[in-house]
């Protein structure tokens, strides 16, 4: 074990530090996505319901590894040979997509429930003040939503960093791919496995204790 982490420590500490980087992406933009969907599913439309539920059914029906196959490898060909535009993607690119796609799915439902956990005492309140659905949305049900989701964001986000790992079947150098590169040189699979086990579990318990601080801490500004 300490012939890979002299040897190989600062690769695989490379690596993880790309895995972030890709769990980090796939968050930001699946925000995003979660955001749009989640408002869609709470508007007074029903063909926008319909919308966000397709699009939620959709991709938390694919397997997320068919799903980084279908991007990776499905979408460029299509783009080259069917419509004939010239696409290629990255590994980091499609990556970031696929987790943007699965997380942005969860997310999306993440948001709905804490929209309609607030009061719906306040958006009336609001549309009585004379305020338009969307501002009223912005100003006053969002912020006291964002309370309630946040706990729920941040184990999504350690949901996506394990994720990553599946992405190492389109070679995108995370910790996973990159250990599997020192077992193909060392023959050393237990301690190298081991290593990234630890690693793993460093990190997410890091961020599992972030959770819960955070959410100790709304609960208490709730209860005040």
């Amino acid at each position: 074990m300490a012939r890979i982490i002299s040897g190989y420590g600062s690769l695989l500490l490379a690596a993880m530090g790309q895995t972030l980087l890709l769990a980090l992406l796939g968050l930001v933009f699946a925000s995003v996505l979660g955001m749009f969907f989640g408002l869609l599913s709470v508007v007074r439309n029903k063909a926008c319901n319909v919308i966000a539920q397709i699009f939620v059914d959709v991709i938390r029906g694919v397997p997320l590894l068919v799903l980084a196959y279908f991007i990776f490898f499905g979408v460029p060909y299509a783009a080259n040979n069917i419509l004939h535009i010239p696409v290629t993607l990255s590994a980091l690119q499609a990556g970031t997509i696929c987790l943007a796609l699965n997380c942005g799915a969860y997310m999306a439902e993440i948001i709905r429930a804490g929209i309609q956990s607030v009061d719906v005492g306040q958006m009336e309140a609001a549309r009585s003040l004379g305020l338009p659905w969307w501002r009223a949305m912005q100003r006053v049900i969002l912020p006291q939503a964002i309370r309630t989701m946040i706990p729920s964001i941040i184990n999504q986000f350690i949901i996506t960093l394990k994720d990553t790992s599946i992405l190492s079947a389109i070679g995108f150098p995370e910790l996973v791919n990159t250990a599997k590169n020192v077992v193909a040189n060392t023959f050393m699979s237990f301690q190298t496995w081991g290593i990234v086990a630890v690693m793993y579990l460093i990190v997410i318990t890091i961020l599992s204790r972030v959770a819960k601080i955070v959410e100790r801490r709304l609960s208490r500004g709730r209860e005040r």
